[in-house]
């Protein structure tokens, strides 16, 4: 699981390789990194709104 998660912090920061993703997405499914990512995705929405929420009161 930690693979995973490295992996998708990789790609949402764009500093992921060709070969590394290309190894990921062959030992693992793909559908793995798809719930991780959207996961991921809502945590950071969560965390920009509550960061916005405290900085306008």
């Amino acid at each position: 699981m930690l693979k995973i998660i490295k992996s998708v912090l990789a790609a949402f920061f764009g500093v992921q390789s060709e070969a590394n993703r290309q190894q990921d997405f062959q030992s693992v499914s793909p559908w793995k990194f798809v719930f991780v990512g959207i996961l991921m995705a809502l945590i950071f929405v969560v965390l920009v709104a509550t960061i916005a929420w405290f900085a306008a009161n």
